[in-house]
């Protein structure tokens, strides 16, 4: 029996209970992915990350919802690196991530943590408009995609139509494999979102940082900034600092220890039924 640590982190936020929970499981080396999943599912939250030393400073990440595995995650990202400084002391102010999105980096600046992730462009989608539509009970002004992260970004009409969006998750869900994000004009920040992925087991993340990848590109063009303040209206709430650098995005954000303690692994836990 091995046990190993796990951590529990509120992300994009300053104090507890608010944010978007994240579990994060440090490795010295890769478990079967049968006993990730079941970790995760355990969690049920809706990211676990883990990770593994690959160099100095190197890590090699993974993340998982409770049904599988995603491709970029921000907000356990950012966990991570919270964990990485504040509880596990690295010295480094920045540290690196080798992904399935490719490589990624986080470093400190006054307390703040600054994801580095690389844009996520969007196309129109204008064909699914009416669906959308009808699957959110209100009127889409205008509806992007991005691949390969299979998100649906649909524009409203003000902050408190997202608010207010109570959507047919049965519908959503019939979007597989895209997860559907709505957004508008802020009122005190300059942009809100909301983000549903029934699908992938997560009827509404919290906050999530990977749709401010394709989030920033689209408000820096229509606002005409580079540098802007969001926030993920859900019922926790979170707020992200958003800057285009070239093809990459930095997300700042707040991260909150939560809760630490082990995992008691067994090697037949991967084919226990």
């Amino acid at each position: 029996m091995k046990k190993l640590a796990i951590y529990q982190v509120d992300a994009f936020t300053s104090h507890l209970f608010a944010g978007n929970p994240a579990a994060v499981c440090p490795l010295d080396e890769w478990l079967d992915d049968a006993s990730l999943q079941k970790l995760a599912a355990e969690n049920n939250l809706s990211e676990t990350a883990f990770f593994v030393p690959s160099g100095e400073g190197c890590y090699h990440l993974r993340w998982f919802t409770p049904t599988t595995e995603v491709r970029l995650c921000g907000h356990a990202t950012l966990a991570t690196a919270h964990v990485l400084f504040n509880e596990l002391k690295t010295e480094k102010n920045s540290v690196n991530f080798q992904s399935l999105s490719g490589d990624l980096s986080v470093s400190q600046e006054a307390g703040k943590l600054w994801l580095n992730f690389p844009v996520s462009t969007c196309t129109p989608c204008p064909e699914l408009l009416p669906e959308m539509s009808l699957a959110l009970g209100q009127t889409v002004l205008e509806l992007f995609k991005t691949e390969p992260d299979y998100n649906l970004y649909a524009i409203l009409d003000s902050a408190h139509t997202v608010t207010s969006v109570d959507p047919d998750y049965a519908a959503i869900a019939a979007f597989h494999p895209f997860g559907t994000v709505v957004t508008a004009l802020g009122v005190d920040v300059d942009f809100v979102s909301r983000y549903f992925a029934p699908s992938y087991g997560i009827s509404e993340d919290p906050v999530t940082g990977s749709i401010h990848t394709a989030l920033t590109p689209l408000w820096s063009g229509k606002l005409d900034k580079q540098s802007m303040q969001a926030r993920q209206v859900s019922a926790r709430g979170g707020q992200l600092s958003v800057t285009m650098q070239g093809d990459r995005v930095l997300i700042g954000g707040h991260c909150v220890t939560y809760m630490s303690g082990e995992y008691r692994h067994t090697e037949s836990a991967s084919s226990d039924n």
